[in-house]
């Protein structure tokens, strides 16, 4: 994926700011299904947020660079156990923030 500029990372950490967390990695860890969940609600929203459980023994960056980089995402931001990760949606209906950018 294209590297974002600061302003378009800006814009995307300002829009995550109102999304919630939809996906938790648990204590089974970072699995294959959760990878797919993740595309198929990147390709949907374009912006995602999930977090890691206090019994996960993932550790939120790794796990969202991990992701990023299977999933051809750019990491937005992590705070705390919280992760925001956006990817161009291919479909042209879903491409709403790719618009505000």
């Amino acid at each position: 994926m294209t590297e974002l500029n600061k302003a378009q990372m800006k814009t995307l950490r300002k829009l995550s700011h109102t999304e919630r967390s939809i996906l938790q990695i648990g204590k089974q860890g970072l699995t294959e299904a959760f990878i797919e969940q993740i595309d198929s609600a990147l390709e949907k929203r374009e912006l995602v947020k999930f977090n890691i459980l206090q019994n996960s023994v993932e550790d939120v960056t790794e796990a969202a660079e991990e992701i990023a980089e299977a999933l051809d995402a750019i990491v937005v931001q992590t705070i705390g156990s919280t992760a925001v990760l956006y990817r161009k949606s291919s479909q042209d209906k879903y491409q709403k923030i790719t618009e505000q950018l």
